[in-house]
């Protein structure tokens, strides 16, 4: 009974004793391979800090990272029909979307909050690219036409950050009429005078760069990221010609014109915060709760009377 005791009970007690490690615990730098403890990577808003490559980062940290404290209320999104054309190609589409609403914890690709940017209240909007690529299908389109009315009805600044493969295909032309659908929303906010920043994230590109995410008064990208229609592969494969070196990034299209700006994610805060008041002609921020004015006595106030001498 020897090796009952000695090799079988051992190997049990391991086996239901066995440490679950995240599997998450380390990641891999896409750029240069490096391996960089996911704590780290955290703390530096999911920049690697020896390359500098900007990581995905998901909608609900996002505006965390952007809003004063970290706080903001999240917008209500209306309801939109599941599934349109019961589409179906290695599985079903509504089994695809409820993956991905377990792994995002979001109902759909955009989440849009509103709160205060350095004291200044703004409205803004995050395509996450780990739900289905970040697609713009019926409820990603009504969340940010409600995102931009959200801001005309409380004349706000309309802060978007785009990160997406492009159209749903499984919504078929429903996903495509979301192209002018936004569009209409974001003239109507441009028509009130209110300011529209996009921030280009990696990736962003097909029906999404086409429509809403080039409209903006200012275009900021981050760092490396992809923007464009086409990839870069189809449009080799289609002209036939080597593209020039960076072509469709970031830093290659500031260069160009199509961008404004490439802004690191540690400034991008900031940045924001300077043109929001920039374009609302609101006060600088200070990082200071403004002076009290003091009160200057009316003109035509009568004067306080003298106190009375004392007696000798």
């Amino acid at each position: 009974m020897n090796w009952i005791n000695n090799l079988v009970r051992p190997k049990i007690r391991s086996f239901l004793n066995k440490r679950e490690v995240p599997e998450n615990l380390w990641i891999k730098c896409p750029e240069t391979g490096e391996m960089v403890f996911h704590r780290d990577l955290e703390a530096n808003q999911f920049v690697v800090p020896s390359s500098g490559y900007h990581m995905r980062l998901g909608a609900e940290k996002r505006l965390a990272s952007l809003f004063d404290d970290g706080e903001y209320e999240r917008v209500e999104l209306p309801q939109v029909t599941i599934d349109p054309l019961k589409f179906r190609d290695e599985r079903r589409y509504s089994e695809r979307l409820k993956d991905a609403r377990a792994k995002t914890e979001l109902d759909d690709a955009v989440l849009v909050g509103i709160g205060r940017l350095d004291g200044l209240d703004i409205v803004a909007a995050v395509q996450d690219f780990d739900f289905m690529g970040g697609s713009l299908g019926m409820a990603a389109g009504e969340a940010v036409i409600v995102g931009a009315d959200t801001a005309r009805e409380n004349g706000t600044p309309f802060i978007l950050f785009a990160g997406s493969g492009g159209a749903r295909m499984q919504e078929g032309i429903f996903s495509l009429m979301q192209m002018p659908r936004t569009t209409v929303a974001i003239d109507a906010l441009t028509e009130a005078g209110l300011p529209y920043i996009v921030v280009l994230t990696n990736p962003t590109t097909g029906g999404v760069t086409a429509s809403y995410a080039m409209l903006g008064d200012v275009h900021i990208a981050e760092p490396g990221a992809l923007i464009g229609f086409a990839g870069p592969r189809v449009i080799e494969q289609t002209i036939r010609e080597k593209l020039p070196e960076g072509f469709q990034r970031a830093e290659y299209l500031r260069d160009h014109g199509m961008v404004d700006m490439v802004v690191h994610r540690h400034d991008l805060r900031g940045e924001l915060s300077k043109l929001c008041r920039l374009l609302t002609k609101a006060p600088v921020f200070t990082g200071e709760p403004p002076a009290a004015a003091e009160e200057e006595p009316a003109a035509d106030a009568e004067p306080a009377p003298e106190a009375p001498a004392a007696a000798d």
